[in-house]
């Protein structure tokens, strides 16, 4: 067996394509460039993600002990550290952005959809930061002794994976960088929580064509304009047809609003619901809020498992690119999931890739791998390799 077939191959494999060499060619990132250019850094990177390694001289170290998979790899030579430190720092990080959103559309057209009755595309919006020591990255300054970036992202229920990324610093609050950069699809629902309470925000989304579910917060001045009294599901306390009330408000928003009343009766407590949608049950609007907390797992998993919290560079450039490599990484992984059917979860995924990254094994088998036959796999291999 070729080594071409081994697990990191067949990753790079995924990625290889017109759009990757398009989007170098648009910064011109590989200009002047001999030995290590774009397609090379993002196979060092990529292999630094899979495998875990949170340091220059672990990548290093990782790669020169598999002389022979660096040559099928194209890897001619090895990479010295200071030559992945200058090209984190240098070459711009818009090229992986622009990966991550390639692959992305090969995601959305495999996932699954959500498992909601409705057709809408499902979108949560939410953010969260991440920490830098700010000696080490003073341009991040957060606070007076914190460094830090915020990570702002749309996570598609279709598959729970990110359709959308932006990086800021930490002092931009998320409804700005919402404002500003998130685009928004006609006939989707979008559910954020209330720290994205606007009504300049609900009019962008209304006036979209688009659908919001969120918290109302608990100052809220409205006027009942009318409310369902009878047969509401199990939950629902009340379903209310609200306008708002206040000068700035109502300019704000002058159409009606829906204000569903809920009581979880898991955890005891009382919700709001604040939407601008009319036909989706009470309980339906309910059960979106609920789903929310996707996003939560998602910025949880990936600051457990991948390499978002320490970096291999201190420059802006070197911190953006290794965030994006590290959402691609998430893609791919997601991908394979699709196509392969996996029935467990993305983490077990990314343990079976970390452990067999360079192992001369095909990604379908992947899914059916226990440690017997990875046992065996590597057995067979090794005699094949003593032939030779």
């Amino acid at each position: 067996m070729a080594y071409s077939t081994t697990i990191l191959n067949q990753l790079l494999n995924l990625l290889r394509g017109h759009d990757f060499e398009k989007a170098v060619s648009s910064v011109s990132g590989d200009r002047y460039v001999k030995h290590f250019g774009a397609w090379q850094q993002l196979i060092v990177l990529l292999y630094a993600q899979a495998s875990g390694k949170d340091s220059l001289r672990a990548i290093q170290g990782g790669l020169c002990a598999h002389p022979e998979q660096l040559y099928h790899l194209g890897l001619a030579k090895p990479i010295a550290k200071s030559t992945l430190a200058d090209a984190n720092a240098r070459r711009p990080s818009s090229i992986f952005e622009s990966l991550f959103y390639s692959l992305f559309e090969r995601c959305v057209a495999l996932s699954p959809k959500h498992r909601f009755h409705f057709k809408n595309k499902l979108y949560s919006i939410d953010a969260t930061v991440i920490e830098l020591c700010l000696s080490l990255f003073p341009w991040a300054k957060f606070t007076t002794l914190k460094g830090a970036l915020k990570l702002h992202c749309v996570l598609d229920h279709d598959g729970n994976i990110p359709a959308f990324v932006v990086i800021t610093d930490a002092k931009c609050h998320e409804l700005n960088a919402a404002k500003v950069a998130l685009p928004i699809q006609p006939d989707s629902i979008y559910c954020f929580d209330r720290g994205y309470n606007d009504f300049g925000w609900f009019r962008h989304i209304h006036d979209s064509g688009a659908f919001f579910v969120t918290r109302a917060k608990d100052n809220l001045k409205y006027a009942i304009a009318g409310q369902q009294l009878n047969g509401l599901p199990k939950g629902v306390l009340a379903d209310q047809r609200i306008t708002l009330l206040g000068v700035k408000a109502k300019e704000l928003f002058p159409q009606e609003l829906r204000l569903v009343h809920y009581h979880d009766e898991e955890t005891g407590r009382f919700f709001e619901f604040l939407t601008n949608n009319f036909t989706l049950s009470p309980a339906t609007i309910a059960r979106i809020y609920k789903a929310r907390w996707q996003i939560e797992a998602f910025f949880k998993w990936i600051k457990q498992n991948l390499k978002i919290k320490s970096f291999l560079g201190t420059t802006k450039n070197a911190v953006m690119t290794q965030i994006w490599v590290a959402m691609c990484y998430y893609l791919l992984l997601a991908y394979i999931k699709f196509q392969t059917n996996y029935k467990a979860s993305i983490f077990y995924l990314h343990v079976l890739v970390r452990e067999t990254l360079l192992d001369r094994l095909l990604l379908v088998d992947l899914p059916h791998l226990n440690t017997q036959r990875l046992h065996r796999f590597r057995q067979e291999n090794q005699q094949l390799a003593l032939q030779f």
